[in-house]
């Protein structure tokens, strides 16, 4: 599996790591989070490969996020649950989500892709 950069061209962030990955000769496949969201099996996959805890996932900056109130409710859903909201929608999802079927950076810091990426 080649690398995946899941991404939403207007986030600067998603930005910030593509050039990232371009000036650091990363040949990647890029995916629009919103018209090609993942699904709750691809999310598993890639939190479990992250070693991150599955709130980390969300993009709790984006308004969605707080339209639906997902700050005081995710304590209670189990993770199937947050797993299935996440698969609903690209928007709730942190991006950029960069893989390769065996690592897993979620955002973008300079530092971890260099120890990632390159």
């Amino acid at each position: 599996m080649g690398v995946k950069l899941i991404q939403y061209p207007r986030c600067t962030t998603c930005r910030k790591a593509q050039k990232w990955l371009d000036e650091n000769g990363v040949d990647y496949e890029a995916i629009h989070i919103v018209e090609q969201t993942p699904s709750k099996e691809e999310l598993r996959n890639y939190w479990q490969a992250s070693g991150l805890p599955l709130k980390k996932f969300f993009n709790t900056s984006g308004k969605k996020y707080k339209e639906l109130g997902l700050k005081d409710k995710l304590a209670s859903m189990s993770e199937e649950e947050q797993l299935e909201l996440l698969a609903s929608d690209g928007m709730l999802i942190k991006r950029p989500i960069v893989a390769n079927g065996e690592k897993v950076t979620l955002g973008f810091k300079e530092e971890e892709f260099t120890e990632c990426w390159k």
